[in-house]
């Protein structure tokens, strides 16, 4: 066994195992079923301890909801890792980024502080943002907080009601939705808020001039990208075999591919491309551009939240629970659609402009 495979082993023993103690953490005492109404909320924690992209911009919808509901609170956010002030650099709602160190026992102290100020600042509301996150519960239960919700206060019965409910960037708007008025659920009728990065006019701007230098025109630009981690990442020869078919099937529009951190291509770099390690970035070269095609990934998901129409490539992964759903994004399972039918998809989204 590989040093790779024995962490992964690892990871996943340690995550059965936290799962296994804590999924019971709130479920019987709902802190909102003994205080009463959630009025008077002033500040707020959201709970998400984890430092992947793509699960740190799934929680935008929640952010936008709980800022529509108390538009004169305060939120902090408990995270992980050093990318959540680039993600929410707009949100200005948000008061303080509490964040965990990726690595812990490398960084002792920083990780009691933090766990230390969710539990000495007095909040009047915590939201776990993903029931399913053993850390989320933990650090949700141990706030210094009036009202606490831990993600399933929504029963399976009431949220059948709603056919998007699996989506993981929906289940915790659903929740708070009910959590905060469940005699009304019904009358709700707002959409869920779209996942958004809030580029500003420069950044996109920016990302327009950078479009310019690499494929200078007045084309169409789709903007594809070919990685994603483990068995989530279709071979080379899926993703050559597409982009030849891609080329043939839209002549009128010109193909780029967005590269990792990795700085590696499924297509040998046949594409024009480009590079940046900065995500806002990134993310405005992707809004300019008609369309993103990729697999499930936080490129994926940022792409969703630069507001561009989305192909999601699902082989994997759920995608009734991540699939992209802004702008006529939709997501195709590719053990089920053969590269043919992926085409035709993308060519009724194009031709026919139904994201314009």
């Amino acid at each position: 066994m590989s040093k790779i495979e024995f962490k992964r082993k690892v990871n996943e023993v340690r995550k059965s195992v936290m799962k296994a103690l804590t999924k019971n953490i709130g479920r019987k005492n709902q802190s909102f079923q003994k205080n009463g109404a959630v009025t008077n909320v002033n500040r707020v924690l959201i709970c998400r301890p984890n430092h992947r992209l793509g699960n740190l911009l799934l929680i935008t919808p929640l952010l936008q909801e709980v800022s529509a509901k108390y538009p004169d609170c305060k939120i902090d956010l408990f995270v992980k890792g050093n990318i959540a002030p680039e993600i929410f650099k707009n949100y200005h709602t948000i008061d303080t980024i509490i964040q965990l160190p990726k690595k812990p026992f490398k960084q002792p102290f920083q990780y009691l502080k933090a766990w230390l100020k969710i539990r000495t600042t007095k909040y009047d509301l915590t939201i776990n943002a993903d029931k399913n996150s053993s850390s989320g519960r933990l650090s949700t239960q141990y706030s210094n907080t009036r009202f606490k919700f831990f993600g399933d206060v929504l029963n399976e019965s009431i949220a059948s009601f709603f056919c998007d409910f699996e989506h993981i960037a929906k289940t915790s708007v659903y929740d708070f939705r009910f959590a905060i008025s469940p005699e009304t659920i019904f009358e709700w009728n707002e959409k869920v808020p779209d996942l958004d990065l809030k580029l500003d006019a420069s950044e996109l701007s920016h990302g327009y001039r950078i479009l310019q230098k690499i494929t200078p025109g007045d084309k169409k630009i789709i903007s594809l990208f070919t990685y994603a981690t483990g068995n989530k990442c279709h071979c080379a020869e899926w993703w050559e075999e597409f982009y030849e078919k891609l080329c043939l099937s839209f002549p009128d529009h010109t193909i780029i591919e967005i590269l990792p951190v990795e700085n590696v291509s499924q297509i040998a770099f046949k594409a024009p491309s480009f590079y940046s390690r900065d995500i806002r970035e990134i993310a405005a070269v992707i809004a300019n551009t008609s369309i993103f095609i990729g697999a499930d990934s936080g490129i994926m998901h940022l792409a969703s939240a630069a507001k561009v129409p989305v192909v999601g490539l699902f082989n994997v992964t759920n995608p009734k629970k991540y699939r992209p759903y802004n702008n006529n994004s939709i997501a195709i399972d590719t053990t089920e659609n053969d590269i043919e039918n992926i085409i035709e998809v993308l060519d009724t989204l194009l031709r026919h402009r139904l994201y314009y």
